[in-house]
């Protein structure tokens, strides 16, 4: 399947191997922020990131077909636990070219988009 290696890259937190992952012309649709990220130097940025943000994880399910996958994840933001969907398209080559994130609970989305502000103004300082 086209989303197993960016499942495994995703829970061992290996952005390098993400990175590899994503098209040049890569969407981002966040949970957080109406406008999307294009271009893999944006959302190779952000999920570096998500992915030190990200507590505890996981992914706990999955439907895929050929050119999409809906993978259902949870994790933990300071003692906030979430909820969330990573539905991910691919291009003929297994690249990700979009990657839309869904969160629940709202207390989960304002401790992500605070977590993740932080994170960023730290990384551009």
């Amino acid at each position: 399947m086209k989303s197993d290696a960016f499942r495994k890259a995703a829970e061992a937190k290996d952005f390098s191997a993400i990175d590899d992952l994503l098209s040049e012309e890569v969407t981002f649709r966040s949970p957080v922020v109406f406008t999307p990220y294009d271009g893999r130097e944006a959302v190779a940025m952000l999920l570096s990131a998500v992915v030190q943000v990200f507590e505890d994880f996981r992914y706990t399910g999955h439907v895929e077909t050929d050119d999409q996958a809906a993978l259902a994840f949870s994790a933990r933001v300071g003692d906030k636990e979430l909820d969330g969907i990573d539905f991910l398209r691919f291009d003929d080559e297994g690249k990700v070219v979009e990657l839309s994130v869904y969160i629940r609970p709202m207390s989960g989305i304002n401790a992500l988009a605070a977590a993740m502000k932080a994170k960023l103004e730290e990384a551009s300082a």
